[in-house]
């Protein structure tokens, strides 16, 4: 049977969702892969011209060999070739989210595919967006956030929620809209005899705008308010 509390969760809970598939993909500058940790370079992959991408500190003439394919470094490209554009998006591969990333024109070459988890944490790390890096469940085409505190109640409703929570709502459909998708649930129980805020969320936001600096600063400075 399910409890009192669980009861008064379930019908109480705060529910604000932007409906829709989870972004499919997202249009990245060449600054981005820096801020990933990774180059664009034109060089020979098993012997071929073409673009790829590479862990920064590879060098003009150098060669190395990864999981049985061999590169050779030709340049490292500071801009974006002519007329050619940097799109990423998420896929799923039994069970795990990966990060696929293509530079497009009239042909498209993938230049990247690898775990997004592994990716997406390094980035937050070196931005220090703590607060995502600690709400970040789980990584599918999109990301689940979770926070909480205190002991569980029966939660509030929104007329009654005092500001920071409000303002904390505001700020995460805001953030929502402007991603195109996402559901967040708050229940907030009000505070405990030390005036600390109780309360539980979980908010859905599209995995690869985790990789928009933007926006995770956005995020992470919305996890904020939720002390």
């Amino acid at each position: 049977m399910i409890t009192e509390i669980r009861e008064a969760m379930l019908l109480n809970t705060l529910v604000f969702e932007t409906l829709g598939e989870p972004q499919k993909e997202r249009e990245f500058k060449i600054k981005a892969l820096k801020k990933w940790g990774f180059d664009l370079i034109v060089g020979k992959k098993n012997g071929e011209s073409t673009y790829f991408m590479a862990k920064e500190g590879k060098k003009s003439g150098q060669k190395y060999e990864e999981e049985g394919v061999s590169y050779e470094v030709q340049e490292v490209l500071k801009e974006l070739p002519k007329n050619k554009k940097i799109f990423a998006h998420i896929e799923m591969i039994e069970g795990r989210a990966y990060l696929c990333v293509d530079l497009r024109e009239e042909e498209n070459i993938e230049i990247l595919r690898l775990p997004a988890g592994e990716i997406l944490l390094a980035f937050l790390k070196k931005h220090k967006f703590i607060k995502v890096i600690e709400a970040l469940r789980n990584l599918g085409s999109a990301a689940s956030l979770v926070k909480h505190h205190g002991e569980e109640g029966r939660p509030l409703s929104f007329e009654e929620l005092p500001p920071v929570p409000r303002r904390f709502l505001r700020d995460a459909k805001k953030i929502e809209k402007e991603m195109g998708f996402g559901r967040i649930a708050l229940a907030y129980f009000g505070e405990n005899k030390e005036d600390k805020a109780r309360y539980w969320m979980e908010w859905m936001v599209p995995t690869i705008a985790l990789f928009d600096e933007h926006i995770s600063q956005k995020i992470d400075k919305t996890l904020v308010e939720l002390a």
